[in-house]
């Protein structure tokens, strides 16, 4: 399994449970985390990180991750994130990775999937819109 893999593996265990145990097993102690590429600020520091994890998902979460590419020091995962009833969200990582596997930065971009009734209300066919 790749560097990448088992970060993954620990995110979403963490992700789960919520635990401190589990977030500081995964972020170092100064990591920051960005929710979007834009944001002006990161969260800095595992205590800030494991505070902003407190919340509540809206339903369990049904996910397909893969490791895109990586080396000793980068991770780019892609993969899709359904709450079921609620929202899907397709979902770009940035895994900066310290020495010891734990991500010093994370960078999240993500969009959400419009449902089939926001769609066809945008005009979205599916198909081939060039003609």
């Amino acid at each position: 399994m790749t560097a990448t893999s088992e970060w993954h593996d620990g995110y979403l265990t963490a992700w789960r449970t919520k635990d401190a145990d589990d977030i500081r097993a995964i972020f170092t102690d100064d990591a920051e985390y960005l929710f979007h590429p834009y944001d002006a600020e990161p969260l800095r520091g595992i205590d800030a990180i494991i505070a902003s994890w407190q919340e509540p998902e809206p339903a369990e979460p049904v996910v397909d991750f893969e490791v895109l590419i990586e080396d000793d020091r980068l991770g780019i995962v892609r993969g899709r994130t359904e709450y079921p009833g609620h929202a899907t969200y397709l979902n770009l990582w940035e895994v900066h990775l310290a020495g010891d596997g734990r991500a010093r930065r994370f960078v999240e971009w993500y969009m959400t999937v419009p449902d089939d009734d926001a769609a066809v209300a945008a005009g979205a066919t599916g198909g081939d819109v060039t003609s």
